[in-house]
């Protein structure tokens, strides 16, 4: 009954906490109460109570953090029942008390359950007579909490864990995980009997908000667990040992003169205490600069508080910054910190002049030159355009002859005369200068401030001016000479006068005009053609100057604009010949006639196009237009250069009869064939020639060669197959003369020096045969008497003997052959080719015959396998001719050259 009135008070919460704590609770207990027996409990989280200063006036009974009235001790409750009271008070310090009436079940066989646990199967059920009953659960703990930094003595008492399996075993505790066998070790421990747990030293929450572990219950005679592991948590309650820090930049910035109100900025700042709690709520203060600034006690945001901030007075102010905890509470721990407020410039400072006025002189004539520089001064930001200036000169320049620029260094005026002054005209000049900066005022009623300049024109003496400094003149062309067109005067500007100036002209291209000297008359003095190219856009212009007394000049301009005159007739362009294609199946060619005039309108175009009287009539002329007309065949003309006269004149019918060279040709793709082919060459004509040319080089250079190499061939016989050739490839060693081949050499030459063979050949002057020439037909007796020998020995007996016989032999040979002549001049030719060919093995010498001299050879590399080749050992033995065997292949190919095969 007591429970139910305990739930239905705390489901009708209102806020009082009288009526939110019932006054009184009955429970039904078993008679003999064992330590950790549940009772009931507290609703401290609805009533907002702290549970761990509520206090129990009997001993045997404590409520924990969570409300749970639970048994300490072991006691009896008799029949008459047992009562004690709860005192506690609420969050906002109220007290109360309630009376716990505690009664005997009458069923004692009911067994105890000593905890509450969150993860366990729980219930309530109302009896008849409204006393609480509880059903069985396993463990009972709710999350534990132990105090941050808690003062000695230690170790403390946390809270009591029990397992309902204690009911039926005698079990004992142990405790394992973090705060007991992990990081931070040995914090927890709890009491194997009792199942208290117990704190040994000082937790900081900053570092360990809270610790999970594990509670084992075993049975102590068999050592095994009688009941599931249970997650113990134990929080750790703060206390407000942390002072809030700034977390931010404290740098900030604003315009000057801003309104009041105007966000500066914010100070952030952290509290490593537990957040949403009076350890983390930060109240920020200013302890300093209150008379410009204010800032949000919650936020932190820094507003202007006045808009007299000045950047002109102080750029930075410097503001004190105090942030406390507790909501501010004077017990609260506090930081202060310095933030910096810059202030931005604004343009509300115009440049002021140092002077009230200023004062310049200036030559006449003079340009370009600098005459003042003004100064100014501004408070705003330098180097900003807040403080750039600029200059306005407002009055006084109305003929621009002065220019203000900025000295961008200085922030000076620079006055300067751009266009000359005239002292005639004005001694001198007042200009009203104002001093502006390139961003404007911040205040529109704000005006820029201005400064009085005076110019003084100092005189000097000039040379003389022209009345007007360009004097145009219009006149037609082809005025006569001498015409007067106008008269071009100066004065002198100290008197006013004319008197002693001459006059001459500076610039005349075409000399048209003349300038009288006295009196600056000016005439035509050669024909003025408009369509000349000393003329621009119809103008032509004079360069004239007039010279005083003292020789100072004055320049100036005449202008002749030169009206037209129909002085040019229409002319047919680009020329008068033209090609016509010929017509094709019945359409007549045509061609288009242009023409051009240099006249202006009306004396120019449009152009009228017609064929003179008395034409021939094969043509006509159709599509005329401004300047153009179509020339079209009448009748079929044959190929070929026609005459056809066309008159062509100008809108006045000023102009001429023209005769056009029509050439009537064939086409092709529109352009005429003859005018195609009598163009010019093109590239690729060009290459064509070029490669023919080289072509016919490389043929000659061919048959050069053919000839050069043929001349060089001597063949000795034509069972051999060999020739000599030239060799220049080795040093003599290659070059070496058997006596073989000296023998057949000298054969030769005497057979031609021989009278009988000479005088054949002088009787066969008129006899010519080609240098170069081969052996011919009527040579081949020769050689067979050579080499026909029916054994070597004969041979070698014939080498021995003297050259007559050889040439006596030869003549008889020679006289058997068919065609003496022939021969006679064959021998001759071939014989100089031999003796340029093979040479003398010994040279000319007085022993001609003397081969056994010592000679010169190349050396090869290594010595000969047959020894000596001079002429001793080339004859030592005659009849034996083994060693040719044992010669190297190069004296191989000269011994099958100089001896006959079989």
């Amino acid at each position: 009954m007591a429970l139910g009135v305990l739930f239905y008070c705390v489901s009708l919460l209102v806020v009082s906490v009288e009526c939110c704590v019932p006054k009184s609770i009955q429970a039904q207990v078993p008679v003999e109460i064992k330590p950790g027996y549940i009772i009931s409990q507290v609703p401290v989280v609805q009533c907002q109570i702290k549970g761990r200063q509520v206090t129990s006036s009997d001993g045997h009974f404590a409520v924990q953090s969570d409300g749970t009235i639970v048994a300490v001790g072991d006691t009896t409750v008799t029949a008459q029942g047992k009562t004690f009271l709860l005192r506690g008070e609420d969050k906002s310090g109220r007290r109360w008390r309630m009376e716990v009436h505690l009664s005997p079940e009458p069923d004692q066989g009911r067994i105890q359950v000593p905890w509450r646990n969150r993860f366990a199967q729980t219930g309530v059920e109302r009896a008849p007579s409204k006393i609480l009953r509880r059903t069985k659960r396993r463990w009972s703990p709710l999350p534990f909490s132990i105090r941050e930094e808690d003062v000695p003595p230690f170790p403390k008492d946390v809270e009591l864990v029990g397992s309902d399996s204690s009911v039926n075993f005698t079990v004992f505790y142990e405790i394992r995980g973090q705060g007991v066998t992990m990081v931070p070790l040995n914090l927890f421990s709890v009491n194997r009997d009792s199942g208290m747990v117990r704190v040994h030293y000082r937790v900081d929450r900053e570092q360990y908000p809270k610790f999970v572990f594990q509670a084992h219950v075993f049975d102590r005679r068999s050592g095994i667990e009688t009941d599931l592991p249970l997650d113990i948590t134990v929080l750790v309650e703060d206390i407000n040992d942390n002072a809030p820090t700034f977390s931010g930049p404290l740098n900030f910035s604003v315009f000057e003169h801003c309104r009041d109100g105007t966000q500066i900025g914010e100070v952030m700042s952290t509290d490593r205490d537990q957040e949403n709690t009076l350890h983390t709520k930060v109240r920020y203060s200013l302890l300093s600069g209150g008379e410009f600034f204010t800032i949000g006690p919650n936020n932190g945001q820094i507003l202007a508080k006045s808009s007299s901030l000045d950047r002109e007075t102080q750029v930075i102010h410097p503001v004190i910054v105090e942030i406390r905890d507790m909501d501010g509470a004077p017990k609260g721990l506090f930081n202060t910190a310095t933030a910096m407020i810059t202030l931005k410039d604004i343009n509300d400072n115009p440049p002021t002049f140092r002077q009230t006025s200023y004062k310049t002189t200036v030559q006449e004539n003079k340009a370009d030159v600098l005459i003042l520089r003004i100064p100014v001064d501004d408070k705003d930001e330098e180097k900003t355009p807040n403080w750039n200036a600029k200059f306005v000169i407002n009055q006084g320049n109305e003929n621009g002859n002065f220019r203000i620029d900025t000295d961008h260094k200085t922030n000076e005026g620079l006055l300067y005369v751009i266009k000359p002054l005239d002292y005639e005209r004005a001694h001198a000049v007042k200009l009203m200068i104002s001093a502006q900066n390139e961003a404007p005022l911040v205040d529109p009623k704000a005006t820029w401030l201005s400064v009085p300049v005076d110019v003084n024109v100092v005189d000097v003496d000039e040379g003389p001016e022209f009345t007007t400094p360009n004097l145009v003149i219009r006149v037609k062309e082809n005025t006569p000479n001498g015409t007067l067109l106008s008269t071009y005067t100066a004065l002198d500007p100290e008197t006013n006068s004319n008197k002693g100036i001459k006059y001459y002209t500076v610039s005349d291209p075409g000399s048209w005009i003349s300038v009288g000297e006295t009196t600056g008359e000016l005439r035509v003095a050669n024909t003025i053609d408009r369509e000349s190219p000393l003329v621009t856009n119809g103008a032509y212009t004079i360069k004239v100057k007039a010279v005083d007394s003292s020789q100072k000049t004055g320049n100036g301009t005449v202008t002749l604009l030169i009206e037209d005159v129909n002085d040019n007739v229409p002319k047919i362009v680009p020329g008068t010949d033209m090609s016509l294609c010929e017509g094709d199946k019945g359409h007549m060619g045509s061609v288009v006639i242009k023409a051009e005039d240099s006249d202006l309108s009306p004396y120019s175009a449009p152009f009228h196009f017609t064929l003179p009287e008395g034409n021939d009539g094969k043509w006509r002329l159709t599509n005329i237009k401004n300047e153009s007309a179509v020339l079209q065949q009448v009748v079929d003309m044959s190929r070929g250069v026609y005459q056809v006269p066309v008159r062509v004149t100008d809108l006045q019918d000023k102009g001429g009869v023209q005769v056009l060279n029509v050439r009537v040709c064939g086409c092709v793709a529109g352009e005429c064939v003859a005018a195609r082919s009598s163009s010019s060459v093109g590239i690729w004509g060009v290459l064509a020639m070029l490669l023919a040319f080289l072509l016919l080089l490389l043929l000659c250079l061919l048959f050069v060669f053919y000839c050069t190499t043929k001349a060089d061939k001597i063949y000795l016989d034509d069972s051999s197959g060999g020739m000599l050739l030239k060799s220049n490839t080795e040093a003599p060693g290659e070059e070496v003369k058997s006596a073989n081949l000296q023998m057949f050499s000298d054969t030769v030459d005497s057979s031609l020096k021989s009278p009988g063979l000479m005088g054949m050949m002088d009787q066969s002057k008129g006899v010519s045969s080609a240098p170069g020439q081969l052996f011919s037909q009527n040579s081949v007796t020769l050689r067979e008497s050579m080499y026909q020998t029916k054994n070597r020995q004969d041979f070698y007996a014939a080498q021995n003997g003297a050259s007559d016989f050889y040439a006596n032999n030869t003549l008889m040979k020679q006289s058997q052959a068919s065609s003496t002549l022939s021969a006679l001049h064959t021998w001759k030719t071939n014989g100089l080719y031999l003796d340029k060919k093979v040479g003398y093995l010994v040279g000319v010498s007085e022993e001609r015959y003397a081969g056994d001299t010592v000679r010169a050879y190349g050396y090869e590399g290594e010595g000969s396998p047959a020894g000596s080749v001079g002429c001793c050992s080339d004859f030592g033995d005659q009849d034996n001719l083994d060693f040719l065997d044992s010669l190297g292949s190069k004296f191989k190919t000269l011994a099958n050259i100089c001896t006959e095969k079989k």
